[in-house]
């Protein structure tokens, strides 16, 4: 993989090298999304991944090959059932369009190396709790367990972070959010007569596994994108769409991990330098 390090960025590689490369990578994006579509309709409902072929959720009809095609099969289909008409939901192509983007976008930023690989798959998870949790509510202890798994080959394969600053970074937010859950619980209970948590623990394990995989100043970045991209849409949910109902916070912390996977180091650093800069006369 050494050899091919810096290759997108290096100023002797062509611009039809790029292309190429940046294309196979979009399309092999995509065809992940496909599957990261059954994976977030199939595990809530304790489906079989592979056994059953895709079908209608309409007409439960099996869906032909020719209209598995990610992304251009909706397209051609206009977004319909070939055999009831019924709309197909246009989630379907945004998965797989997004996990494209994203694997696009890693490796524009990262370049052919190790990391950009191990963020790729990061990335996939991460679109995976995002949509899952805005469905249900509930953050997938399996999903979150592979996300957690990804620091031992980051550990192994990166040097940027070290072992003891995973550690931290697994508890920097987790702790504070653990805690904020358990102070809140009997909060809300008492005022308004319902079990659950300000902060639920799906979201507090979500941050273990993003502590572990990014590192204390990454993870922090990607706890404050989380808040911070949460609060402005419940702005806009509740008093633009008059909304009532409860926000998963999952999705949010998705984008903000996934923010930090590409640039929380530098967003840290520069952050830092800012509070440790001497002052001008």
């Amino acid at each position: 993989m050494s050899d091919f390090a810096n290759m997108l960025h290096n100023e002797y590689t062509g611009l039809a090298f790029k292309i190429m490369f940046l294309t196979i990578v979009f399309l092999f994006g995509i065809c992940i999304g496909s599957f990261l579509n059954v994976v977030i309709i199939r595990l809530p409902r304790n489906e079989s991944l592979i056994k059953r072929s895709s079908h209608c959720m309409t007409c439960g009809t099996e869906i032909r090959p020719i209209d598995l095609i990610p992304v251009f099969s909706w397209l051609f289909l206009r977004g319909k059932c070939h055999s009831c008409g019924e709309k197909i939901s246009p989630r379907y192509p945004i998965v797989e369009s997004l996990n494209g983007i994203l694997y696009v976008l890693t490796f524009m930023i990262l370049d052919i190396n190790a990391k950009a690989i191990i963020t790729c798959v990061a990335m996939s998870l991460l679109v995976v709790i995002a949509f899952m949790d805005w469905d249900t509510q509930e953050i997938d202890m399996i999903i979150v367990g592979l996300l957690l798994m990804l620091a031992v080959p980051a550990a192994i394969f990166t040097d940027e972070v070290s072992v003891k600053h995973r550690i931290i970074g697994a508890l920097a937010i987790s702790v504070p959010f653990f805690l904020i859950g358990e102070i809140s619980r009997p909060i809300i209970r008492k005022k308004f007569g319902e079990d659950f948590r300000a902060i639920e623990l799906g979201d507090t394990l979500l941050m273990v596994a993003a502590g572990a995989l990014l590192g204390t100043q990454a993870v922090i970045v990607s706890a404050l994108f989380g808040v911070v991209s949460l609060a402005v849409f419940g702005i806009i949910w509740k008093f633009c769409l008059h909304k009532e109902s409860k926000i998963a916070f999952g999705p949010f912390l998705s984008i903000g991990i996934a923010a930090a996977m590409l640039w929380g180091n530098q967003i840290a650093s520069w952050y830092i330098g800012l509070l440790t800069a001497e002052p001008t006369v």
